[in-house]
C-alpha cells in the first residue's frame, strides 16, 4: 500500500472550503494518511500555492504551513488544530507570513491551487528550530521514504470577475 493523503473537508481538486481559509475562519483542514511505507521515523508536512501571485503568471511559491517530525503513529491532523494541540514531537516551521500557524489561501486573484504534501522519512530530523520550506527540504534531502499529495483550489469571491 503506497502513502496516501485526503481531506474530509475537500476532494482531490475540489475547491477547499471558506473557513479553512482568510475569507473564513482560517482554520485548518482535516487531513488524514494511511499506507505509512515500513521504515518511517517521521513525517513531515508542507502546504504551498506555486500560483502566487497570479495564476495567469506565477512569480513565487507562497507557504501556507511547515510541519515535521510528526510520529509515523499518528494518522493525521484534526481540522482547525493549533501548533499547541499538534501531536507530541511534531515542530512547526515558518510559513511565509512568518510565522508558525497554519495560514489559509488569500488569493489575491483568481483561482490557485493549494498542494499538501505529505513525506515520509526515515530519520527523525534534528530540532531545526522553526525551518523554512527551503530549510525543511534541506534536512530532509536524502531521507524521503515516500511522498503523497492532496491539491485543492480556491478562488475569493471578490477574485471572481
Amino acid at each position: 500500500m503506497s502513502l496516501s493523503l485526503s481531506s474530509s473537508d475537500f476532494s482531490a481538486g475540489g475547491a477547499i472550503p471558506v473557513q479553512h481559509t482568510c475569507d473564513g475562519g482560517d482554520r485548518s483542514p482535516s487531513l488524514s494518511w494511511s499506507g505509512v511505507p515500513a521504515g518511517t521515523k517521521s513525517m513531515a508536512l508542507v502546504v504551498d500555492d506555486p500560483d502566487a501571485p497570479d495564476p495567469a503568471a506565477p512569480k513565487m511559491t507562497w507557504v501556507h504551513w511547515v510541519l515535521y517530525n510528526i510520529s509515523p503513529e499518528t494518522p493525521g491532523m484534526a481540522a482547525g488544530i493549533r501548533e499547541s494541540a499538534l501531536p507530541a514531537g511534531t515542530r512547526a516551521g515558518l510559513n511565509d507570513w512568518k510565522n508558525t500557524a497554519y495560514g489559509g489561501p488569500c488569493p489575491p486573484v483568481g483561482k490557485h491551487r493549494y498542494f499538501h504534501k505529505l513525506y515520509a522519512l526515515d530519520a527523525v530530523l534534528p530540532d531545526l528550530g522553526h525551518p523554512t520550506k527551503k530549510q525543511l527540504e534541506q534536512a530532509m534531502q536524502g531521507h524521503v521514504l515516500e511522498q503523497a499529495e492532496l491539491v485543492g483550489t480556491y478562488q475569493r469571491p471578490d477574485a471572481l470577475g
